[in-house]
């Protein structure tokens, strides 16, 4: 009898053992993380913070356009622990099912335009009359890739949707065929540019201007791809970007922007992974970090992933039907609230 009973509690034991999860020092090794060049600011704090929980575990970070991290684990065969995308889409449409199960929902941006003190032309410019000063051959401005960065697609998507809230027809043409010397694979890229002053203006998020202290102006709600009420009005644009396997297109329609994470079936450390990602969405932890950098959290929101979650990352998402972000149709646009033109990296410009 004593023998039975000392059977069932080393049993219990190791159940109990086996649904606790890793302790903290039970964690160690690299965590590779491929992420995109919007989030390298809140990453880095992230990062630091989890290693400080985690001491045995080196986190290394790759910073690319959303598109671009997806490819190399899918084309390249390139080692990661966890992919943070700027649009979750890229995700669903480049790494789900064969690379990846699931995805989180975890912060959302917006577009603006952003400037510094020597910007040609930057005394004059505001909501209303920014693609003028664009256009002006004095000033130069710069955008990511549409097939490596989603903030390249979300320009396009954002000069469409200007297109038709200014009745101005024929505008995306002219600002797209405009300085495409200075396209670059990722947003981030644009800054020296911008700080060297061989640019102007920059296509960009909100979150990455405030993060770097730029000046910059906020565009009207019914373009700057931001609120989740007018998911209808950004559906009416799309742009076309490559696809899966070579010669492939995809069409990108637009949508409120919403990041999302994931950790790859092929992730050679998958228990800090999996700490990571929880870290990351916990509301004091990761998710306060994010929101200090100015990009709100949207945890939790659904996935049409839900049963596919790991169980304790759950809680942070709800079950949802599968994304309409390429093929939604459109619906009557509405409209949002005005806000201040300009704003400084830290604040409103008065």
């Amino acid at each position: 009898m004593r023998g039975t009973l000392l059977t069932v509690f080393a049993l219990v034991l190791l159940w109990t053992s086996a649904f606790a999860g890793p302790k903290s020092g039970d964690l160690s090794g690299n965590l590779v993380i491929f992420h995109a060049g919007s989030l390298a600011v809140p990453f880095d704090e992230i990062a630091k913070a989890f290693m400080r929980e985690h001491p045995k575990v080196k986190v290394i970070r790759e910073a690319a356009g959303s598109r671009t991290c997806a490819r190399k684990i899918a084309d390249l065969g390139r080692p990661c622990d966890v992919m943070a995308s700027a649009d979750y889409t890229v995700i669903d449409t480049l790494l789900i099912p064969n690379y990846a199960s699931w995805d989180i929902k975890f912060a959302s941006n917006e577009m603006v335009i952003a400037y510094n003190a020597a910007s040609q032309l930057s005394d004059r410019i505001n909501r209303e009359n920014w693609f003028e000063i664009l256009l002006d051959k004095r000033a130069r401005f710069g955008r990511s890739n549409p097939n490596s960065d989603p903030c390249g697609y979300r320009s396009v998507m954002t000069m469409k949707l200007a297109e038709k809230f200014y009745n101005k027809p024929g505008l995306a043409k002219e600002l797209l065929m405009k300085d495409l010397r200075f396209m670059r694979p990722k947003e981030t890229d644009l800054l020296a540019l911008l700080e060297s002053h061989v640019i102007d203006y920059v296509f960009i998020y909100r979150s990455v201007a405030k993060q770097h202290g730029l000046k910059h102006v906020l565009l009207p709600d019914e373009i700057n791809l931001k609120q989740a009420s007018l998911a209808g009005r950004y559906s009416t644009v799309s742009v076309s970007v490559s696809g899966k396997r070579p010669g492939e297109t995809i069409t990108k329609r637009g949508a409120p922007m919403v990041y999302g994470v994931t950790i790859p079936k092929t992730a050679r450390n998958p228990e800090a992974a999996l700490a990571f990602v929880e870290f990351l969405l916990e509301r004091d932890k990761g998710m306060a970090i994010m929101e200090k950098n100015g990009q709100p959290s949207v945890v939790p929101s659904p996935t049409a992933t839900y049963n596919k979650l790991p169980a304790q990352l759950r809680r942070f998402a709800v079950p949802g039907q599968a994304s309409r972000a390429d093929n939604k149709p459109a619906r009557k646009p509405s409209t949002g609230p005005q806000r201040s033109q300009h704003e400084e990296g830290a604040g409103n410009k008065k």
